[in-house]
């Protein structure tokens, strides 16, 4: 019994599957323990409703902001 080619991207595909479902939800977790009440309701529903695209989107445009203004 030998592994194909099909079987590897399988488990490649299983994996990407896998970082990018806990990507999503260390952003939904980060969001709603670091955002103010407003902002958090808005962004959670946008990372619920859009899932990698809005964990995407609030990596790259919320939180860059967010951790800038502490910063401040």
């Amino acid at each position: 019994m030998s592994i194909g080619i099909p079987e590897i991207l399988f488990l490649v595909m299983l994996f990407l599957m896998l970082l990018g479902t806990v990507f999503w939800v260390r952003m939904i977790i980060e969001c709603a323990t670091r955002e103010s009440d407003q902002e958090r309701l808005v962004w959670i529903i946008i990372l619920v409703f859009t899932y990698l695209i809005g964990a995407a989107l609030y990596y790259f445009v919320r939180r860059p902001a967010r951790i800038a203004a502490a910063r401040a």
